[in-house]
């Protein structure tokens, strides 16, 4: 992490707390087998840039509501069930540092609860009473089981080109940054205008974030990058590098 990124989060620090405090007392579940695989991917580790970008969109306007820290964790929900998704698939060991889900409890229990946080971020996204943010979030999580299908098609695919590696990339990554921008602002009660120049900004910083991921992917070493490196390589998965 750069000097200019740790200063930042340093800045950032109350509200990450109040982000945190908000996904854990939203994690509760009377099965305790979903209560601890959440507890085991969500809590300690993640810097919540989706649920961030989400609370500093929605101040943009000068809102400055208590339930956008409780709405925020729409998007480490959903962000979580992919990850959960995706390490079954990859059949993945390891995840933010320690053993993913997967090794610990099995592919069907990571299924499942991968399941149950989807299901309760649109539980939560239905208590917004925002049709608006429902339609994003409808379309945003459409394109992200697009992006798996996608990428799972073209594995081992070395003749795949730059624009589906790229549409991948952007259903994959990029558009759940996206609706956190833009959905924040609809939250905050930005304008359509407003709201859809943020849309595209969360596109163009998830695009940069998943390049740069798949960059350490071949440069970085497990310890820094909180998951075995060398994988897409290993799993046939066609990034820019």
């Amino acid at each position: 992490m750069t000097s200019h990124s740790s200063n930042l989060f340093e800045r950032l620090q109350h509200d990450i707390d109040k982000v945190n405090l908000y996904l854990e007392d939203n994690l509760k579940s009377h099965v305790p087998l979903i209560s601890e695989v959440n507890q085991h991917i969500l809590l300690g580790a993640g810097k919540r840039i989706r649920a961030l970008l989400f609370v500093l969109c929605s101040r943009l306007n000068g809102f400055s509501g208590e339930k956008s820290f409780y709405f925020s964790s729409i998007f480490e929900y959903l962000h979580a069930a992919t990850l959960l998704h995706d390490d079954v698939i990859d059949n993945a060991a390891v995840r933010r540092g320690k053993a993913s889900a997967n090794t610990v409890w099995g592919n069907s229990p990571s299924v499942l609860v991968g399941d149950f946080l989807l299901a309760k971020s649109f539980s939560m996204a239905v208590e917004t009473q925002s049709l608006k943010i429902l339609q994003v979030l409808s379309e945003t999580t459409k394109r992200m089981a697009e992006g798996m299908v996608m990428e799972l098609i073209h594995s081992h695919d070395f003749n795949v080109p730059e624009e589906i590696y790229r549409e991948i990339l952007i259903d994959k990554t990029a558009i759940l940054i996206s609706a956190a921008c833009q959905t924040g602002a609809i939250w905050g009660q930005c304008t359509d205008k407003e709201a859809e120049a943020l849309a595209q900004y969360g596109m163009e910083l998830g695009i940069a974030f998943q390049l740069v991921d798949d960059l350490l992917d071949y440069t970085s070493t497990q310890e820094d990058f909180g998951k075995p490196v060398g994988n897409d390589f290993k799993e046939g998965k066609i990034t820019l590098p």
